[in-house]
């Protein structure tokens, strides 16, 4: 596909993002329906993609109206590429420019030109302070990709090394003594030999650095108690020895961690959740809540998008819920530790007031923020400890 098509191809996938699908299912429908692109087509309209949702608002102002059409338009003009060189209405390019596409689109500014939704704008001061922009602007770019070294099979620099053979190049990084940022090549990583033995998983820093904040000893009994896919589960079963637990409201979401556990020579056990009322208290409970998503906008763009204040008012109901229960399974004198991947006050700080204040007998002993300004997501942690 020329470079045009391409464009073309993410307008039309982009139309049906406008009107409610979903991303990856309009991704994968487009990629079925045109098996003639290659791999690098794919992964090329993908970026376009993904690149017009974390800057919808701006490229919408650039490009003149919110549609597939207008978001390319804005997206070419915020890179400095001549529009008129795209939309050429040759072949598979995008039909040639009208009059009034071709006219200059506004200048963004205020919260559309960070692509901030207004509504947010005000919490989101309240809760990043001066780094409120700085951090809107770091959103409005693609991700890293991270790794983590599994502990259990190799140290960092046997991880690195073994990438390299494979032409996969990486380097350390501060957020976490596991922390791997792939700096060439991060689509090979899932066909390599180092990830297909378990010496690495794909797993955020800041994710790696919450797991980090953890102090586990062999003696624990260790739950996961929003597990997910796992990845909190693998990462702390990899650093440190203790028997390891994950639960979830949902347990289809952990189907793949028995095989991922495998892979990695680690072991965790599954827990449903009528068994956690029969199970003995835990050492360790970390609740990793259902959250806005806030910090991971950069992976996640849509999710900015379709946020509701409503809906964050249901998050908000759900994790003091959270809280409460999971809370509720640790032992007299255990750790709880409640995480988030957001970046608003009113799912983490305030949410451990509220939980202090209608919990007696629990300690904070530390939290830590983390912004993408240090790397990798927006991470939360709060760490409490039972009094005995």
């Amino acid at each position: 596909m020329t470079p045009a098509a391409r464009h073309a191809a993410a307008i039309e996938i982009l139309d049906k993002l406008l009107s409610g699908e979903a991303a990856e299912k309009a991704l994968t429908n487009w990629a079925r329906s045109n098996r003639f692109a290659g791999s690098g087509d794919r992964h090329a309209v993908r970026d376009i993609v993904f690149d017009a949702l974390r800057c919808k608002r701006s490229y919408t102002s650039l490009g003149g109206a919110q549609t597939g059409r207008g978001l390319v338009l804005g997206a070419l003009r915020a890179t400095g590429v001549a529009p008129e060189t795209v939309f050429t209405g040759a072949g598979y390019a995008p039909a040639a420019l009208s009059a009034e596409e071709s006219a200059a689109g506004l200048v963004p500014s205020g919260a559309a030109a960070l692509d901030c939704p207004d509504w947010l704008v005000p919490e989101l001061k309240r809760s990043l302070g001066t780094k409120f922009a700085p951090v809107m602007q770091r959103l409005q770019s693609r991700a890293p990709v991270f790794l983590r070294a599994n502990l259990r099979k190799a140290s960092p620099e046997a991880a690195m090394d073994a990438l390299a053979q494979e032409g996969i190049t990486t380097s350390p990084h501060p957020l976490a003594r596991t922390a791997l940022e792939v700096t060439e090549n991060p689509r090979r990583v899932q066909g390599s030999k180092a990830f297909l033995s378990g010496l690495v998983e794909l797993q955020d820093a800041a994710s790696q650095a919450v797991v980090e904040t953890l102090a586990l000893t062999p003696q624990m009994r260790v739950l996961d108690y929003c597990a997910g896919g796992g990845g909190k589960s693998l990462a702390m079963a990899g650093g440190g020895d203790a028997r390891f637990f994950a639960h979830d409201i949902a347990p289809g979401r952990m189907k793949d961690l028995p095989i991922r556990a495998k892979r990695a020579g680690v072991r965790i056990e599954t827990l449903a959740t009528a068994a956690l009322q029969k199970a003995d208290g835990f050492d360790l409970v970390l609740a990793d809540a259902p959250c806005s998503g806030s910090g991971s906008w950069r992976r996640a763009p849509e999710a900015k998008w379709a946020l509701t204040p409503d809906r964050l008012a249901h998050l908000c109901q759900t994790q003091a819920e959270v809280m409460d229960a999971a809370s509720a399974l640790v032992r007299g004198d255990g750790i709880f530790a409640y995480a988030t991947c957001s970046l608003l006050q009113m799912e983490n700080e305030d949410q451990v007031t509220a939980f202090l204040g209608r919990n007696a007998g629990w300690t904070l002993l530390q939290q830590r923020v983390l912004t993408p300004l240090e790397g990798g997501d927006g991470f939360y942690i709060a760490v409490l400890r039972a009094k005995a």
